[in-house]
């Protein structure tokens, strides 16, 4: 028996997410009927960050357990011959046993693109969510500085949340917009609770569009409220760039 990790890149529109679920399509039900067929044993991936439904990824962590003779290097290019265009597999490749992507430390990198202009572009219709009123991105970034450090992230977390702690750590949080009017929120941190950045996403942008305060980022941190932060932003425009293992 051997332990393969695998990279994995996805566009989550037709997805009802990573995990498993009864009855609908999941980026993880693909790469186990996938892998299952190609190594002709049943596989059960294990995978590093359970997205939600229409999220994307260029970088979340998978792995299984096989006793199939392929070398793990070698599986990627197979594996991609048997997924669906909207799944690829980046790279393979054997791991210690005893190596889990969920409890190895690691600093997670997302990304949350808002379009805003006044007219929107077909081709950012599944990858950002459109705002069309003024967004200032100073307050933006303004507010942002706040929630740098560790601290108790309850305000930002969906109440269903099934977290031991809602204490995360946030290293570094950028806002960047770009010549075609992308705002661009780019957020590491060592782990993120249930929602939690598409939350910070639609607080900031309230913050942006003059609705919010800075200083009112930093009173949502503290009232560990989830009624105290903005909305929810949407799961288009949500992205897991990639995981670092340190």
């Amino acid at each position: 028996m051997k332990r393969i990790k695998l990279v994995v890149a996805y566009d989550g529109t037709n997805y009802h997410g990573w995990q498993l679920q009864p009855g609908a399509a999941t980026i993880e039900q693909m790469l186990n009927e996938a892998l299952t067929g190609l190594l002709g044993e049943p596989i059960a991936v294990i995978g590093a960050s359970r997205t939600d439904a229409g999220v994307h990824a260029l970088g979340n962590v998978a792995v299984f357990d096989t006793r199939h003779r392929m070398p793990g290097e070698k599986i990627r290019f197979a594996l991609n011959h048997r997924l669906p265009a909207d799944i690829r597999v980046q790279s393979s490749c054997q791991v210690p046993d005893d190596w889990h992507p969920r409890k190895h430390p690691c600093i997670k990198t997302y990304e949350y693109r808002i379009l805003n202009r006044e007219v929107e572009l077909p081709q950012e219709r599944l990858y950002a969510a459109f705002c069309r009123f003024p967004v200032d991105v100073e307050r933006m970034r303004q507010g942002a500085a706040f929630l740098v450090g560790e601290h108790d992230f309850k305000s930002f977390c969906n109440v269903r949340t099934q977290a031991e702690t809602t204490v995360r750590h946030i290293y570094d949080i950028q806002v960047e917009r770009d010549g075609k009017g992308i705002i661009t929120i780019r957020i590491r941190g060592n782990g993120f609770l249930y929602n939690m950045v598409r939350i910070i996403a639609g607080t900031l942008l309230k913050t942006g569009m003059g609705q919010m305060e800075p200083e009112g980022v930093r009173r949502a941190l503290e009232a560990r409220d989830r009624q105290a932060a903005g909305p929810t932003a949407p799961a288009m425009g949500l992205t897991l760039a990639g995981i670092e293992y340190t």
